[in-house]
């Protein structure tokens, strides 16, 4: 499946800012077998005073963009062109979740892909003893890591309701489980907090999923958003496996993947710092298209 994407980021500001710096994480990854990137654009406006590219630990395309004068805004446009093929065909050989704890001890990969970066609390996602009480009540004796994944993401889904009002980007995991509502971000957070609590290495991702309008509506365009979803480690025959609590699926050929990171923190789409006073505002858009 092609898709062409269109994502805009526009912030204002009521006093103009002097010495603003952000680090963007927003261009696709090129993934072998599951998504090839042909062609983006990333323009900032307005130019900035300096520009740089770099890639992370975690393999994300990073740029770094500053600006040395006063400014009052900042619009961010970011276009692509993506292939997606959704996971390789693969035999279901996940471990066994009694011997996950094995094939951690044995796993000696450093890089950026190894379970074992996967496994300790982080702040966004933190082990909590109630969540990895309700997630261990949803286990069983001789269940495979894949099983688990899956029953814990529904679980999620089906206790969780998703509600824009419920929280915000920074409401920590333990608030939006106690609530049980939240946006994709809070599903992600509380299902990679579930996983670590049971030993199951897991982390986020962010990217965009394809929306289908209502029955007989027309698609608007820019209405979609960003998304976020879960990566799994299931075992060193399967590897990882990405599912989605909000909708209840894994990830396939209708997600678009920027980046991967332990929580949100390593991968937060726009990240800076500024001089000034008074308010900011900020506004977002997000348009998927299929290509014929």
């Amino acid at each position: 499946m092609k898709y062409d994407v269109t994502l805009k980021i526009d912030y204002s500001y009521s006093q103009p800012t002097s010495h603003t710096r952000n680090l963007l994480r927003l261009l696709p990854r090129d993934l072998p077998g599951q998504q090839q990137i042909e062609d983006w654009t990333l323009a900032l406006s307005p130019r900035p005073s300096e520009q740089t590219w770099f890639t992370d630990f975690f393999g994300n395309s990073v740029t770094s963009a500053a600006w040395h004068s006063p400014i009052e805004e900042v619009k961010i446009t970011l276009t692509f062109r993506a292939e997606c093929h959704g996971d390789a065909p693969r035999l279901a050989l996940s471990s066994p979740l009694e011997k996950l704890p094995a094939d951690l001890i044995a796993c000696r990969d450093p890089g950026p892909d190894s379970p074992l970066h996967f496994t300790a609390p982080s702040r966004r996602a933190p082990v909590l003893r109630d969540i990895t009480a309700f997630a261990h009540d949803l286990l069983t004796p001789n269940m495979s890591t894949l099983e688990a994944v899956q029953t814990i993401g529904h679980a999620i889904h089906e206790t969780m309701t998703f509600s824009t009002k419920a929280t915000h980007v920074d409401t920590p995991v333990q608030e939006a489980f106690a609530a049980r509502a939240g946006v994709c971000q809070d599903f992600a957070h509380i299902m990679i907090s579930a996983l670590r609590g049971v030993g199951i290495p897991a982390g986020y991702v962010s990217g965009f999923l394809r929306t289908f309008p209502p029955p007989g509506k027309e698609k608007l365009v820019g209405v979609d958003a960003m998304h976020a979803w879960v990566r799994a480690w299931t075992g060193p025959e399967m590897g990882w496996v990405e599912f989605d609590p909000t909708n209840d699926q894994p990830a396939g050929t209708d997600y678009i993947v920027i980046g991967y990171g332990r929580d949100y923190d390593d991968i937060a789409p726009v990240r800076g710092a500024m001089r000034g006073a008074g308010e900011q505002d900020s506004d977002q858009s997000v348009d998927v298209a299929t290509v014929a």
